[in-house]
């Protein structure tokens, strides 16, 4: 059976991407901080079956290394998938007040846990050689929106490494691909209450990724409730 290592995992975008993996009968390698964020996980799950829990801290730039070194020394289980969702710092500060420390905090947090997800887990997936690897990354649409400028800087760069990965990967045994998300996805429970889309429904759009050989080295558009029913992509150069 295949695993999916999902990266940032106790989002709400994270629990997306495991109900989704455990949805089409793979199992899940979630990558957790602590005790805390694992039960955080599995209380929006609803169980812990197929999923097995490695902790590490993927702010850092040695935390999704020392995962991938423990899969390879076989301590956890190897993976097929990827999909890279961490961030979380969403704070309104206008240009003009944003001191360099918040910029950096910002694109630690935003972006560079995602970069640190692709160097340090693509070239495990290409020596494994499985012939329908896929590596997914979830960005916002605040890129382009910048009403928020610090998140929106890190989305932008995303952007940029989303494409760089598209052509590195274009013809790899990994189908790498970027979902651009224009909605507010929360956790079901708080969905219900904010009238947000739940993680369970924003799910289908990574399981049809996973099943969806044709779709390579592109974006997947998300603005409204019919483009998870119905993929809506394009390539990404």
């Amino acid at each position: 059976m295949e695993t999916v290592l999902v990266v940032g995992s106790t989002g709400h975008i994270g629990v997306s991407a495991v109900m989704a993996a455990l949805k089409s009968k793979r199992k899940v390698l979630a990558i957790v901080r602590n005790e805390e964020s694992a039960q955080k996980l599995i209380r929006a799950i609803g169980s812990a079956e197929g999923i097995t829990l490695a902790y590490a801290d993927i702010t850092s730039d040695t935390g999704v290394r020392e995962v991938v070194q423990r899969v390879r020394g076989g301590e956890l289980p190897e993976f097929q998938h990827v999909y890279a969702c961490a961030g979380g710092l969403y704070g309104p500060p206008p240009l003009p007040d944003l001191s360099l420390e918040e910029l950096h905090r910002y694109m630690n947090v935003d972006f560079e846990t995602n970069f640190f997800a692709y160097r340090e887990t693509i070239r495990y997936l290409h020596q494994q050689d499985h012939r329908s690897s896929t590596w997914t990354l979830c960005v916002g649409s605040q890129g382009d929106l910048a009403m928020l400028p610090a998140p929106a800087m890190t989305q932008g760069a995303l952007y940029s490494m989303a494409t760089a990965a598209a052509r590195d990967n274009e013809f790899t045994n990994v189908r790498f691909n970027e979902v651009y998300l224009n909605l507010r996805v929360e956790v079901d429970e708080v969905a219900a209450k904010n009238g947000t889309v739940p993680s369970s429904t924003f799910a289908s759009v990574y399981e049809q990724i996973l099943s969806r050989a044709d779709i390579r080295s592109s974006r997947v558009r998300v603005d409204n409730l019919e483009d998870m029913r119905t993929l809506k992509w394009g390539k990404k150069f």
